[in-house]
């Protein structure tokens, strides 16, 4: 019951439409996080510790797993005969390793991410081979349409200190082409994976206007076209920063329906989001009001739970934005994980079409379109 009323709290405010439209927002594609199931053997002997199911299954897309994906979802269409669509936020950049450990581990390098895809097609070719050329394929055909996840999933705070304390977690995975299992310990209000956090609010985040920068115009030479759609990863970013995104072209930010924004030194302030057109930042904002994670065991059946959350939204006049992660769709460790998380996928797309004939897929740059388009 109480989970009942806040799919209901969640979807009362904001801008609101009587069509039936559904987003799937994916976080964490073209990200390398673990090599190979090699090299996470190789970790875990070294002492490197699994914190999450990200630390066990997270790789980058292969072949099979884009293959698989494209089937289930071309296998749905919506009343328009449009495919099930992805909107992957999506990193353009990767660390390359390989300069890394030619200069001994000095100072960060990152490579563009088909440089990273020919080097594993090398290295890896049962399962990197052709992988790139998928990834064009799904975009030409629409079922992907990548959008911006920052340049690095980490923080390069932490990651250039640990390298210059020679930090012994962070040169094994990088021995071991990953960037896994590293610990925050030390860092109060800075997370690993959250590139965009910081401590103090006037010196941690001088670089951060640079990062996007450069950030965005990868993008664009890897995916080959403009992002207009931002969502930082671990959902922290500086508030001053989200002022600066239209500058950068940057059309909407996406947010979950509540967080903890971080003000400076350990002081935080609850953020409630409503989905709409921001005027003091000039961006439309995209809030998630459906979880799907469905290879995360809570105990409970994820294609149910995400079900009653879009029939919340749609009750209430909104489009059903699902928040999910690639690594429920990764099978490169592990092929039962990618075999639970499509599954699941599959017979929530099959029960949302059956349910709602009248649905639109859409991606989240034709939300953030049509929100710009009609907002009072």
């Amino acid at each position: 019951m109480i989970q009942k009323i806040r799919n209901h709290l969640k979807n009362i405010k904001g801008w609101k439409t009587q069509r039936k439209i559904v987003v799937i927002a994916v976080d964490d594609y073209g990200n390398v996080r673990i090599d190979s199931k090699a090299a996470r053997m190789a970790m875990d002997k070294a002492g490197l510790k699994i914190y999450s199911r990200f630390d066990a299954y997270d790789t980058l897309e292969t072949r099979e797993d884009l293959e698989m994906l494209f089937e289930v979802l071309n296998a749905v269409k919506d009343q328009k005969g449009q495919a099930a669509v992805f909107t992957p936020f999506a990193l353009p950049c990767n660390v390359d390793f390989e300069k890394m450990a030619s200069e001994n581990y000095t100072q960060y390098r990152y490579e563009l991410l088909p440089e990273t895809y020919a080097k594993l097609s090398d290295l890896q070719p049962n399962a990197y081979n052709g992988a790139w050329a998928l990834w064009q394929e799904g975009i030409k055909n629409k079922w992907l349409q990548p959008e911006f996840h920052g340049r690095e999933h980490f923080n390069l705070k932490v990651f250039q200190e640990k390298l210059t304390h020679k930090d012994s977690e962070l040169r094994t995975a990088l021995q071991h082409r990953s960037l896994t299992s590293i610990s925050s310990s030390g860092y109060n209000s800075i997370g690993w994976t959250a590139a965009f956090s910081f401590w103090d609010p006037d010196n941690d985040t001088k670089a951060f206007s640079e990062i996007l920068h450069s950030g965005l115009t990868s993008f664009e030479k890897v995916y080959g076209y403009s992002a207009k759609v931002f969502t930082p990863p671990a959902q922290q970013l500086p508030e001053s920063i989200e002022f600066e995104l239209a500058t950068f072209g940057i059309q909407a930010l996406d947010k979950p329906f509540s967080h903890a924004k971080h003000l400076g030194f350990g002081q935080y302030k609850k953020s409630v989001n409503t989905i709409g057109f921001n005027k003091k930042t000039a961006l439309v904002e995209l809030v998630r009001n459906v979880v799907f994670e469905p290879t995360d065991n809570r105990g409970f059946d994820w294609v149910a739970y995400s079900l009653q959350q879009v029939e919340a939204a749609f009750f209430w006049n909104k489009p059903a934005i699902i928040s999910t992660h690639r690594v429920n769709f990764c099978g490169h460790i592990d092929t039962e994980n990618r075999t639970l998380g499509l599954k699941a996928l599959h017979q929530l797309l099959v029960k949302i079409a059956s349910k709602w004939p009248d649905v639109e897929f859409m991606t989240a740059r034709e939300l953030s379109d049509l929100i710009s388009e009609t907002h009072d």
